[in-house]
């Protein structure tokens, strides 16, 4: 991760932001599912301090030049960044939607700094 002195690079460093990134982003996931589950007079002080911590990670990452993309309920596009686990499910002909993300979209300051994936649905006809 470091040069021969042992200090961090800027690549490696930027690395493993982006892996916490992805890795926050995967905890946020669980812990909305979670919150689903949860009585809902006691859910609201968790549904704040999640809330918190989401503002807090887009604020950060902003800060340094990254934001995380949301597609889901979008359109799926095979030029999307995202790769999708499930595509032979499906026919061409097939109008798809991205149903539910399973790693994070991030991009940053020059365009896409690592591609997600996705799992898909047909769009309701």
């Amino acid at each position: 991760m470091g040069d021969c002195d042992g200090s961090p690079t800027f690549e490696g460093l930027e690395k493993t932001l982006l892996d916490l990134v992805v890795e926050s982003w995967r905890f946020a996931k669980l812990f909305q599912r979670l919150l689903t589950k949860v009585d809902a007079g006691e859910g609201s002080r968790y549904i704040n301090q999640y809330r918190y911590y989401l503002k807090r990670l887009d604020d950060c990452l902003s800060q340094a030049g990254f934001h995380v993309a949301n597609v889901e309920g979008h359109p799926y596009d095979v030029g999307m960044a995202a790769s999708a686990l499930n595509i032979g499910d499906f026919g061409p002909d097939d109008a798809l939607l991205v149903d539910q993300m399973v790693e994070p979209i991030i991009m940053g300051p020059e365009g896409l700094v690592r591609s997600g994936t996705v799992m898909l649905r047909k769009t309701a006809e």
